[in-house]
């Protein structure tokens, strides 16, 4: 064998050693990155989407189809903080996980999908499969209903969540959280006025109730505010 092929096959060995040697770490390398990834659009506790995720969601819905009809749904859930100060935070979460389920299933009995956006409050994106909105949003109201088993100190338990729910009809390409959420938000804010434990469907024209009725701004509404006038 002549010189230079002797220096070809040597440099071939090593480079195939090298990168044996390396795998295990491209390998811990990928897996992070994976990892990583997922932590950016998912929530820690439930493991459904949170709002970056749902963003990119609704992103793919659109580059995929251009434009079509999405129906979101938007829950809040009723006065959850004294669930969550009776029972500690461990079991709030808990709770939190087990209505995340729910919600995410029925989201994927549409060809949906879900997200928890913050606290207490989830949202649905779903392909419009059908024009009878009622009966969507009472399933998610009458589900999230259903008790919740609960152990605290040893003890097994019940504990019952109700929610307001806010449905509303938007185009994919509408900017998701200035359109299509905000009008879910609207109509949510009216079930929570109207009594809790209810639905309502947004209607063109509908418009928020008086800050008096609100417990306040959302934390997204300030950030908008705050970019308006920035």
């Amino acid at each position: 064998m002549s010189l230079p092929l002797i220096m070809i096959a040597t440099a071939l060995v090593a480079f195939t050693l090298g990168g044996l040697t390396m795998w295990p770490s491209i390998r811990r390398l990928r897996n992070r990155l994976t990892d990583a990834t997922w932590q950016l659009e998912h929530d820690p506790v439930t493991g459904m989407l949170n709002r970056a995720g749902l963003l990119a969601a609704n992103a793919a819905l659109a580059e995929a189809a251009s434009s079509q009809p999405i129906i979101v749904v938007l829950i809040d859930l009723d006065d959850f903080k004294p669930v969550n100060d009776t029972h500690g935070h461990d079991r709030g979460d808990d709770i939190l996980a087990a209505i995340g389920r729910r919600i995410a299933d029925i989201a994927a009995l549409h060809g949906g999908t879900a997200a928890r956006l913050s606290g207490d409050e989830f949202a649905a994106l779903l392909p419009v499969r059908t024009a009878d909105l009622t009966r969507i949003a009472d399933t998610f109201v009458a589900l999230i209903a259903q008790p919740v088993g609960l152990t605290t100190h040893g003890a097994p338990g019940m504990v019952t969540v109700t929610a307001s729910v806010g449905i509303a009809l938007a185009e994919s390409t509408d900017p998701f959280e200035e359109v299509a959420l905000r009008r879910a938000d609207i109509a949510m804010y009216h079930a929570k006025h109207d009594g809790r434990n209810r639905h309502v469907i947004y209607e063109p024209g509908m418009a928020m109730p008086d800050v008096g009725r609100r417990r306040g701004p959302r934390l997204r509404d300030r950030r908008l505010s705050n970019e308006a006038t920035a």
